[in-house]
């Protein structure tokens, strides 16, 4: 047994089906039934009332009529005498009276004679007629059907009238018409306002006037999608045959407003955008997977045009088969007689040779053979019309040119192949159903959706909820692949850094004028369009630009106009023939004259000439070019303003020589290259400003003694290099605080590290120091990070208690078996800025370990927290993250 609800499916199919069947077709589904029910009801009398009469003929049975009589002895009955007497020796005797058994022997006489008749004197057309018939109206009827359930395109018509379906319910659909309408009757409003405020000497013009307006009223009458000021505020009813029902709210206006409908245009606007009643969150989403379920349906089915091809043969086919039926059906026209004659050779059994006979049902059958004849006469003149209609019209193209002619729906795609071909179809059906579909292939009906639904979702008070304030004290949001920008977004006033990731249509309206405190703007591959208000918003108040992109092609163009940038950052693909170099057109540049900071991640092979243009403003360019080398740095010399140059991993080997033109230069920093020499330092001795100098993760094998000519220099790192001794002339840069050499093959420290009496930081890790000179504990009295892990330290000095600056010590992975109780002396140390093993931590005496390990009060705390100095190669660990460490360590 089956349900009802397995059973539903198919009749709501069937249902849905009819929607693609234009007028023709359902003419030729009704000319098919009534030409099955013609050939059913020839059956069914041909199979009970069939059957003819017949009569002997004899040439003795009318002497009346002697001409009558010769003429049928002749034609008609047997000429031999011999047979006539024989007939009547064996004819029955009339005068004698009736004896024996009644057998009725003439009455089934004329049965057996009526019967062999019917087989041999009717022709076939009178006896397999109608059986032909309906065999004809049955493969009819199959092929007019036949591109609805053919196995290829039957799922294809499927999922294209469910998707139908859906958007005649979706609640989108009804709101999306009603404001399209809406739309367009306020902008008549406001131009038969604009007409109406015209000065009075115009009068004259008046009759044009009118008669244009009425024109374009009535030019609009003809679209069902757009109603006018009578019904533009009534919620279109849905077409679709579909058994449920849509119970959404739709938005509407009042009819009382378009009489207080003011004459402004913006006051217009406003007016109707607030009285839309958003959909809820379950519409909304059935509404977007419904824009993306049609998207992929497109895509499927502009694919090929399977559909047209096999509609095109099943119309060549049906009329094929009319013509085939027509060519031997018309002459059996003429075959279908009521008279009969039978020649039958069953003589000795009846007596006579020729017999009369009358078909009972052939005035009727002829009558239905014309009938049917007309029928299909009429069913092969629309399978003509259909295929000129198919050869006619270009069926795998469709073009909304109706639809465009609307002020708010003009957007709408060209189809074609399958879905091109189904839209004609339905469009045949009813072009309303055909606007409901197109309302969800609109982009702008789209993007309204997703306005709607982002104004729901990404409300105000979210929005605030998620702003953050960072390190510096500013406030800040960060928006992460979103479908476009909350409108919400732009009523932040109090936002100051805005940072944007993924986000396919970022677009900064006017509404952006409202966000008066932002300053920094983060484009982490976006895709960014600005109107002109939010551009001249951009130009007088941000500062702070970050663009990270794939190809130096995606860069908006309004960037180069932001005249009040301050910092430029640009993270991509930049190569100096397709990017920077040649993209950026001489004089781009000229803009951006309060440009300072200059930051590019990409992959240069020369310093772009553009960027002289703001060389007059730029303080600090880095540049990191992700492992491409750098070849061209001659454009450096025209920036003698920058006071801060960071070229890193640029696979330099050498100083560039550019750098004797940057007097001004105060911070230098060419990490991750190949520097296998400093030759060129003794050049470097007349900047005289310069005083941190940064060359970690190089391969430096020998620190040459001009290094000493930096008498400026406060920030020395020489991490991560091949250094394996430390020249005299090092020592001699008195004013340097902070000296950085992690990672290198250094044996010895020279006592002359006691000239440095300045020094702050001091990092020696990573290298292959067995002691440390009691000098450094005795004279650098102001130093505060000693960094001294992984190293062959086998003691340390007792002098260590002479540090009592000293808050962060590393002595882990090296050779110690015990600390000196002197560390105790050192009172920055608490609280976690000793590291060591744990084992080798309690070989200390209890009251030390117990100073140690003491934490600050909330005052203390506070002022240690501002009393440690920052350190690139050793971070802060509060007691309970040192105590773990060392605990880590300690086992493994």
């Amino acid at each position: 047994m089956f349900s009802l609800s397995e059973l539903a499916p198919l009749n709501q199919h069937q249902n849905r089906s009819k929607l693609l069947k234009p007028w023709w077709e359902v003419f030729m589904d009704y000319l098919v039934v009534l030409m099955l029910m013609t050939s059913v009801l020839a059956c069914t009398e041909q199979l009970s009332r069939d059957r003819v009469v017949c009569i002997p003929l004899d040439s003795t049975t009318n002497t009346s009529d002697h001409s009558h009589s010769k003429s049928a002895s002749v034609g008609l009955s047997p000429s031999s005498q011999p047979q006539i007497h024989h007939a009547h020796k064996i004819g029955p005797n009339l005068h004698s009276a009736p004896r024996g058994r009644r057998t009725h022997l003439v009455y089934q006489q004329y049965i057996y004679i009526s019967q062999v008749c019917y087989h041999e004197a009717l022709p076939l057309s009178s006896r397999f007629f109608p059986y032909m018939a309906l065999l004809q109206s049955l493969v009819l009827v199959a092929s007019g059907s036949f591109w609805l359930h053919f196995p290829h395109t039957s799922s294809r018509i499927e999922q294209f009238l469910s998707i139908l379906a859906k958007c005649c319910e979706s609640p989108w659909t009804s709101q999306a018409l009603s404001h399209a309408a809406r739309q367009e009757s306020i902008q008549e409003m406001v131009e038969e306002g604009r007409r109406a405020q015209q000065p009075h000497h115009r009068t004259s013009t008046s009759p044009t006037v009118t008669h244009t307006r009425h024109s374009s009223i009535d030019s609009g009458t003809d679209s069902p999608l757009l109603k006018r000021i009578d019904s533009a505020f009534a919620t279109p009813p849905s077409p679709c045959p579909s058994t449920l029902s849509c119970n959404s709210t739709v938005s509407c206006v009042s009819l009382d407003s378009r009489e207080q409908l003011p004459s402004s245009s913006p006051s217009v606007m406003a007016d109707s955008h607030s009285q839309v009643i958003s959909l809820d969150k379950s519409d909304g989403e059935q509404a977007r997977a419904l824009f993306e379920r049609l998207r992929k349906f497109r895509s499927h089915c502009e694919s090929s045009a399977v559909i047209c091809k096999v509609y095109l043969a099943q119309t060549v086919f049906k009329l094929l088969i009319v013509t085939l039926i027509m060519s031997y059906t018309v002459p059996l026209l003429g075959s279908l007689s009521f008279n009969h004659t039978c020649h039958p050779e069953e003589w000795a059994l009846v007596g006579y040779a020729t017999f009369e006979c009358i078909h009972v049902l052939s005035s009727l059958l002829r009558k239905l053979l014309a009938a049917y004849l007309t029928l299909l006469g009429l069913y092969g003149l629309l399978n003509f019309y259909t295929l000129t209609w198919i050869l006619s019209s270009s069926l795998q193209q469709y073009s909304f040119h109706s639809l465009k002619e609307l002020s708010s729906l003009r957007d709408f795609p060209d189809l074609k192949n399958d879905l091109a071909f189904l839209i004609h179809m339905l469009d045949q059906y009813d072009p309303l159903l055909v606007q409901r579909l197109f309302v969800f292939l609109s982009p702008v009906s789209e993007s309204r959706l997703l306005e709607e639904s982002l104004e729901r979702r990404w409300g105000e008070e979210k929005l605030h909820a998620m702003i953050s304030v960072d390190a510096d004290g500013r406030s800040r949001l960060q928006l992460v692949a979103l479908p476009r920008l909350p409108p919400a977004l732009f009523t932040l006033s109090q936002l100051q850094v805005l940072k944007l990731e993924l986000i396919a249509d970022t677009r900064f309206t006017a509404h952006m004028t409202s966000m008066t405190s932002l300053r920094e703007l983060h484009l982490y591959h976006c895709t960014a369009t600005v109107d002109p208000s939010a551009l001249a918003f951009l130009q007088e108040r941000l500062e702070v630009l970050q663009l990270t992109f794939t190809q130096a092609s995606e860069i908006p163009s309004w960037v180069l106009s932001l005249r009040g940038l301050h910092e430029l950052h640009l993270s991509g693909r930049l190569a100096s023939d397709g990017g920077v170099g040649r993209s950026w057109a001489l004089g781009s540049l000229r803009q951006l004259r309060h440009l300072r900071v200059l930051v590019i991640r990409g992959m240069l092979q020369r310093i772009p000439g553009e960027l002289c243009e703001v060389a007059s403003n730029l303080v600090r360019l880095e540049i990191q070019n992700e492992g491409t080398r750098l070849l061209v740095l001659m454009g450096l010399k025209r920036m003698v303003y920058l006071t801060e140059l960071h070229l890193q991993d640029c696979q330099l080997e050498r100083l560039p020589s550019a750098l004797l033109a940057l007097t001004n230069l105060r911070v230098l920093d060419l990490q991750h290259n190949n520097l296998m020499t400093l030759e060129e330092l003794l050049s470097l001795a007349h900047l005289r400003r310069l005083s941190c100098l940064r060359l970690a993760y190089n391969r430096v094998l020998v620190l040459p003694a001009s290094v000493g000519v930096l008498r400026g220099l406060e920030l020395l790192d020489l991490s991560n290099n091949q250094l394996q001794s430390i020249p005299p002339a090092l020592f001699t840069l008195r004013r340097l605080r902070r000296l950085l050499l992690a990672g290198n093959l250094l044996e010895e420290l020279p006592a002359e590290v006691k000239a440095l009496q300045l020094l702050t930081e001091l990092d020696l890790s990573g290298n292959r120091l067995e002691r440390l000179p009691t000098e450094l504990f005795n004279c650098c009295l102001e130093l505060r990070t000693l960094n001294m892990s992984h190293n062959s330290l086998s003691f340390l000095p007792r002098e260590i208690a002479a540090l009592s600056q000293l808050c962060r010590l590393d002595l882990r992975s090296n050779n110690l078996e015990e600390l000196p109780a002197e560390l105790g002396c050192c009172s920055g140390l608490h609280g976690g800025g000793l590291l060591v093993e744990n084992w080798l931590f309690l070989s200390l005496p209890p009251h030390v370990r117990d100073f140690l390990s003491r934490s600050y009060t909330p005052g203390g705390a506070h002022t240690e927290e501002h009393s440690r100095p920052e350190s690139d190669s050793f971070p802060y660990f509060s007691p309970t993250q040192w105590s773990f460490s060392s605990a880590l360590e300690s086992q493994i």
